[in-house]
């Protein structure tokens, strides 16, 4: 069992409005089967966090009140499918923040909340290089979320697959996560 997993939201949780920002719980859209893999998830770890940049914030797309909003309505569309979350933390400022991925504030914050959180038993689950980087500098493990061909470096993750849902359907095949790998 993981001490904690952290989940990015936009693209991994939710559809990725490309060059735009999701706004509000209309434009919110779960990928497929992500709540059912979120509720998977619940049972694999003491503590799940999701971790957010929402720079919209700071460039003024939208407020503190509606990214709340939006939150409220996802943690209870995600309670009813049985995928408890412990903590959201979002970044709403814009490069050069420590709060902001790849930087580790939300991470530190979580474990100030959460201080049982070991970060070398945790889990990044992430579709950017910058969520990958955030676990890597915290010692987790990390796990790609990508559909596509780009490439990153492989000391970035330690396994790529292309969905949560994929993630969870295959979880006893992936040799990371054996409790050996887990418990440090």
């Amino acid at each position: 069992m993981f001490s904690a997993i952290f989940l990015d939201r936009d693209g991994v949780i939710n559809k990725k409005i490309e060059n735009d920002y999701v706004k509000s719980w209309d434009e919110f859209e779960f990928i497929k089967g992500s709540p059912e893999a979120i509720a998977f998830l619940r049972k694999s770890c003491k503590c799940l966090i999701i971790v957010t940049n929402q720079r919209g914030i700071a460039r003024g797309i939208m407020s503190i009140k509606d990214l709340k909003l939006i939150h409220d309505k996802m943690l209870n569309e995600l309670n009813k499918k049985g995928a408890s979350v412990d903590g959201v933390y979002f970044c709403p400022e814009d490069e050069g923040s420590n709060c902001r991925k790849p930087n580790t504030g939300m991470a530190m914050e979580a474990k100030s909340d959460f201080s049982d959180i070991d970060f070398s038993n945790s889990l990044m689950i992430g579709d950017s290089r910058s969520d990958l980087e955030f676990g890597k500098k915290l010692g987790m493990k990390t796990v790609w979320i990508s559909d596509d061909d780009k490439d990153l470096p492989s000391e970035l993750f330690d396994l790529k697959t292309n969905s949560l849902f994929n993630l969870v359907q295959d979880w006893p095949k992936h040799n990371i996560f054996s409790d050996e790998n887990c418990a440090e």
